[in-house]
């Protein structure tokens, strides 16, 4: 159907134009090559009618009609041949690169000459009606020049090209462009018909590698030095310096010496020629290796055999005597395509079999011309059906259909140095880009446009242009941003600056305040990224936050300052002085612990001190009171009472060092609790605002309503501020219960008020603060890693130190407030004192129980009650050894055996009875007592030793 309404739509034109060309009596040249030969042989051939249509002014119509003549006269010369059947005859129709002219040679091919394959056309223009034509008469259109009309085969079923497929060449191109790590390709085209399927194929390709096709920029066939210098001046003022070219040969000519003119062919840029171009420097010569140096170009890869050795030989010598004077030396790829279209034809045509040829008149078809009623051939359609499998090894290569092309294979990447075409790499499907046919290994160096070996990065800053950066009026906290009268100051301009003297070229800028000119903001945020994105800005520098809605409209540069959003609150004293302060210190199971250990060793060394020490004799009662007075008399150091035993000063020693760390803990815990001031939070979550209902505060013109309502914070609840000073108000009035803002504000409002506010909550995560550029900006990868470079530096630390005046406020959370002492904390203390109070009373069992074996060995013969037992049990001990009592002549305890002298036991050669205390036996007790302690030195403990054995 679509056919139809497109033939429908062209034919009635192709008629007019054709009617209006007979009667004016224009033709082609009929020019015929016989490929039937001399000979009985020849003469038996049929012949298969085949027409060309070239113009031959052209260097393209010359070259190609010369290979044909030679693949015409080579075919069938070759011995192998002579028993074929049939053979081609060639009508050349020299027209005009005209479509008109070719759609009228076509025409009288098939009306008059009845042939059953038409070679050409030239142009893309020409194949545009050439295939109506073809499709009309069921007669192959074959071209090894043209490209298809239409962007699919199915279209133009009998259009024919015997060439490579342009999107294989889009693929190499693109496959180049990646290797090289370029983002954006320009592709700069003649403006006709020939690129209408190249550059879509280049697009996609471009695409699906992930580059960008940022621009395209066309040329019309027919423009002048003016208007080819004026595009020129265009694609200078482009960031991108990565140009496609495809053009026919006078107009790249032309182009690229204006590029040259204006510097473009100079170092940082990239000029890659596609297929279709590359022929210019065999064509033309000197003239455009002198202004494409340094071009990259693509070229179907044909092999060097030494059968097209040969055949360049022979075609130089044709060629040369036809056309004297010429320059060329060898035929172009065109030209091979033509000669291998030929001797398909030629192969088509013998294994097709000869059909006569059946362009009859059709009696339904009454049109008012014989075009009209030209019916299709048969033996055409067997001839392109045969055609299409035809599979052989030509000049230019394999020889193969695909989709109605010739099967792509290799490209050669060559580079234009001096007045040589470099092969530099090669494009296969198999390796992409690599130096030779069967490697993976890199292209050969490249000399790129001014003679550098350096790889261009692929975009240039455009000459003569100044950035129009955006800065947001920010007065509030002009730490940040600050306009003083013509210049602006501030974080984000220092690192701004900063990072663009690291960058190795310069970029001229100016700083355009986006205010109403009176030092206020002229709009929000998002309004002064939406101008980047309308192109009223080159960029925007300031306190500006990454978000992913703003990315949708620029590219951000990485961040420069810490991210997140957290609350501002006030804090306030938590202290509470009682009359019970002084307890806090401690907790309860520590006061318990404490006073449970207190008893324990009191207890323990009064056990231990009993027996041998009159301090820990007497009453009941005044021996419990020793205890308790004892032990924590030992607190502040002021127990009075002497330890005689060794097992007691080895437990007090270490019960004495328990005491020593707690009383420093105590007291170091008690004076923080009366003099430090524990400050806390008075909001933690925005939920506690929320449940009450208070008001929130928040920077204006900033991102935080979209956030807050987000956190279901009800709108009417927000109130908008504009500086620390307004912070502060309003959270010490109570207008707002918390500032919900971003760190580094906070940071800044701190660095002021540090004393009554903190920052509390969860931190909700941002990327912090960015630059932002247009989308597909080079500049953003080049100043992001500038920013890389910068924030490590102390520079940017010392920028971060003046932001804050050189302050730094801690959150005052729990970890600022004085909490009790638990048990848990001296735990391990009290194990062991614990263990050596233990250790202790249970040595001083053994040794006195050992000391006292004779009497319990006495008690054992007349004693078999457990009564009896511990009555023993207490006569030893509470009538143990005194060493520290005056030796009186006393009469002994009967049944009181002498214990056996051990380190651990004192003398004990005298038991004194009880006598009562106004005697005067205890009057002398107490003088000798007092003589005792007086002397000048205890008798040590060997001396007593040693006088106890005597």
């Amino acid at each position: 159907m679509e056919a139809g309404a497109r033939l429908a739509f062209v034919m009635p034109l192709v008629v007019v134009l054709l009617l209006m060309i007979f009667s004016l009596g224009v033709r082609g040249v009929d020019v015929v090559v016989d490929g039937g030969g001399g000979g009985a042989a020849a003469a038996r051939r049929r012949r298969v009618e085949v027409g060309v249509i070239l113009d031959r002014r052209t260097w393209l119509g010359n070259i190609s009609w010369a290979c044909m003549e030679l693949a015409v006269e080579d075919f069938y010369a070759d011995e192998e041949r002579a028993s074929y059947t049939t053979a081609l005859r060639l009508h050349l129709r020299d027209t005009r690169l005209d479509a008109v002219d070719a759609a009228s040679a076509g025409v009288d091919l098939l009306k008059n000459v009845h042939v059953q394959a038409i070679v050409g056309p030239q142009t893309s223009a020409q194949a545009k009606f050439l295939a109506e034509l073809g499709e009309k008469s069921s007669v192959p259109v074959v071209s090894f020049s043209a490209n298809s009309p239409c962007r699919t085969a199915s279209q133009t079923p009998y259009f024919i090209r015997t060439a490579w497929n342009d999107s294989s060449q889009a693929e190499a191109i693109a496959s180049l462009v990646q290797r090289f790590n370029w983002r954006d390709v320009i592709p700069v085209i003649e403006d006709d018909d020939s690129n209408t399927r190249f550059i879509p194929d280049l697009v996609d390709a471009l695409r699906n590698a992930e580059i960008r096709v940022t621009h395209r920029c066309k040329i019309h066939p027919s423009a002048g030095a003016d208007d080819i210098k004026k595009v020129v001046l265009s694609l200078k003022e482009k960031w991108t310096s990565v140009f496609v070219v495809r053009m026919s040969y006078q107009l790249a000519l032309s182009f690229f010496k204006h590029a040259k003119d204006e510097g473009m062919m100079g170092q940082g840029f990239v000029w890659i020629a596609a297929y279709g171009l590359t022929d210019i420097f065999d064509v033309v010569g000197s003239p455009a290796f002198d202004v494409m140096q340094g071009v990259i170009g693509m070229k179907p890869y044909v092999n060097d055999t030494k059968q097209l050795q040969n055949f360049r030989q022979r075609w130089r010598k044709m060629y040369k005597s036809e056309n004297p004077g010429t320059t060329l030396s060898e035929p172009t790829l065109s030209g091979l395509y033509a000669y291998d279209t030929v001797w398909a034809l030629a192969l088509a045509a013998e294994k097709a079999g000869y059909v006569n040829s059946d362009f009859l008149l059709s009696e339904k078809n009454n049109g008012s011309t014989d075009f009209d009623r030209i019916n299709t051939s048969n033996a055409a359609k067997k001839l392109q059906s045969t055609l299409l499998n035809i599979d052989f090894q030509g000049m230019s290569g394999k020889f193969q259909f695909q989709d109605m092309h010739l099967l792509s294979m290799t490209y050669e990447i060559i580079n234009i140095v001096g007045e040589e075409q470099r092969v530099v790499g090669f494009w296969t499907p198999e390796f992409n880009i690599s130096r030779g046919l069967n490697t993976k290994a890199d292209v050969n160096e490249i000399i790129w446009p001014g003679g550098e070996t350096t790889v261009p990065r692929g975009w240039l800053f455009p000459m003569n242009k100044t950035l129009k950066i955006g800065v947001p009026a920010k007065p509030g906290f002009s730490g940040f941003i600050k306009k003083e009268k013509y210049n602006f100051t501030g974080l984000c301009i220092e690192v701004f600056e900063e990072v663009l003297n690291g960058l190795p070229y310069k970029i001229p800028h100016d700083y355009v305040e986006f205010g109403n000119g009176k030092g206020e903001s002229n709009g929000t945020y998002d309004e002064l990224i939406y101008k980047v994105y309308q192109n009223d800005f080159d960029a925007a520098v300031g306190d500006i936050t990454i978000l992913a809605n703003r990315s949708l409209y620029v590219d951000f540069t990485l961040p420069y300052t810490e991210s997140g959003v957290r609350m501002l609150v006030p804090v306030q004293d938590q202290r509470q002085k009682t009359a019970w302060t002084f307890l806090q210190p401690l907790t309860a199971d520590l006061w318990l612990g404490t006073a449970a250990f207190f008893v324990l060793t009191g207890f323990v060394v009064w056990f231990i001190e009993h027996r041998t020490n009159e301090d820990f004799r007497g009453p009941p009662v005044n021996q419990i009171g020793s205890v308790f007075y004892f032990a924590f008399s030992t607190l502040v150091f002021a127990h009075r009472q002497k330890i005689v035993n060794n097992l007691s000063r080895v437990l007090l020693v270490i019960w004495l060092f328990v005491v020593l760390i707690l009383q420093r803990s105590y007291t170091a815990s008690l004076s923080s609790i009366l003099t430090v001031e524990q400050l806390q939070p008075t909001v933690t979550n925005l939920d506690e605002v929320i449940r009450k209902g208070a008001n929130v505060g928040y920077l204006n013109d900033s991102f935080m309503p979209e956030l807050l309502k987000r956190l279901k914070i009800d709108e009417s609840k927000l109130i908008a501020l504009d500086s620390p000073d307004e912070y502060n108000e309003a959270l010490s009035t109570g207008r707002v219960a918390v500032v919900v803002d971003e760190i580094p504000y906070l940071k800044v409002f701190l660095s002021k008020y540090c004393h009554n506010y903190t920052m509390v909550g969860p931190t909700y995560k941002f990327d912090g603060f960015g630059f932002a550029f247009p989308l597909g900006s080079p500049l953003t990868a080049e100043i992001s890693r500038g920013i890389l470079n910068f924030t490590s530096s102390n520079r940017m630390a010392q920028l971060e130190r003046e932001l804050y005046n050189n302050r730094t406020c801690p959150d005052k959370d729990d970890s600022q407030t004085s909490s009790s002492l638990t048990l848990r904390s001296f735990l391990g203390l009290f194990i062991i004192t614990g263990a050596s109070s233990l250790l202790a009373l249970f040595l001083h069992v053994v040794i006195t129980l050992y000391n006292h074996r004779h009497d319990l060995s006495s008690a054992s013969s007349s004693q078999s009650s457990w009564c009896g037992w511990f009555a023993i049990l207490l006569k030893i001990f509470h009538e143990g050894d005194r060493p520290n009592a005056p030796q009186l002549d006393e009469p002994a305890v009967s049944n009181a055996n002498t214990t056996a002298d051990t380190p651990w036991s004192t003398p004990d050669h005298h038991i004194i009875e009880n006598v009562d205390s106004g005697s005067d036996v205890e009057s002398v007790r107490e003088e000798d007592r007092e003589d005792f302690v007086q002397g000048p030195d205890p008798p040590s403990f060997a001396y007593m030793h040693s006088e106890r054995g005597q």
